[in-house]
């Protein structure tokens, strides 16, 4: 068993024996029964997605004539 401290601003040292095993620097925290379960996050996009929002991609033809319609001036 691995044991570490964790500091007055609640930070936390990941042994190297540990890190080494998560492959990963970027990790989530699992409750589950009252103990915490670090996995390794292997897609930071894909951990990510969720504070995200769908924007439509416009060419730049669509997106030129979308500001001439709205008045955008150019100059």
């Amino acid at each position: 068993m691995i044991t570490a401290k964790i500091t007055s601003k609640g930070q936390i040292t990941i042994p190297k024996d540990i890190r080494d095993v998560l492959k990963s620097s970027i990790i989530k925290f699992n409750i589950k029964d009252g103990k915490v379960e670090i996995e390794p996050v292997k897609e930071i996009a894909g951990s990510l997605k969720k504070y995200t929002k769908t924007v439509k991609k416009y060419s730049f033809a669509e997106e030129r004539e979308t500001d001439f319609e709205s008045g955008y001036d150019f100059l």
